[in-house]
């Protein structure tokens, strides 16, 4: 009897499944830690955004008049792209100019799930889609969350 060396086509077909699963759990892994990552480095911008603010502002005694565009134009932030969602984010003053607040827009689930499960300590409050209360995340990419600083 004649003894064969090699694998069957079963068998590379399993080893080829299993591989097959195990680069598809790592790409999963990858971009979970890339979007982590993506997000704090947006909450580190927010954060120093909204420390130059303050600074910027201080001279002047109220926020009113501050936007995206005078924070770039003064030297105050060096981007004018969002830090984190669309395109449409914004820096806008209170009516009486004691408070301002970091606007962003179109934010998925899970970034705005993120900015909302531990406020960040900078901001006196925050508001996603119009409440106050932390569970009001769609589920679509139309998020809406203003980080409001005193």
């Amino acid at each position: 009897m004649k003894t064969e060396y090699g694998r069957s086509l079963i068998e590379i077909i399993g080893v080829m499944a299993i591989g097959a699963v195990m680069t598809a759990g790592a790409f999963g892994i990858y971009n979970a830690i890339r979007n982590n990552q993506k997000r704090t480095i947006a909450g580190v911008h927010l954060e120093q955004i909204a420390k130059n603010t303050k600074i910027l502002m201080a001279a002047r005694g109220d926020y009113r008049g501050v936007s995206v565009e005078y924070l770039a134009k003064a030297g105050a932030i060096d981007f004018i792209d969002a830090p984190m969602g669309g395109e449409k984010w914004s820096v806008d003053a209170s009516v009486d100019g004691t408070s301002f607040s970091i606007n962003l827009t179109e934010l998925t689930r899970g970034e705005c799930e993120f900015f909302t499960a531990a406020p960040p300590r900078w901001a006196t409050h925050v508001i996603v889609n119009g409440y106050e209360s932390g569970d009001s995340c769609f589920s679509s990419n139309t998020n809406y969350v203003s980080f409001v600083v005193e």
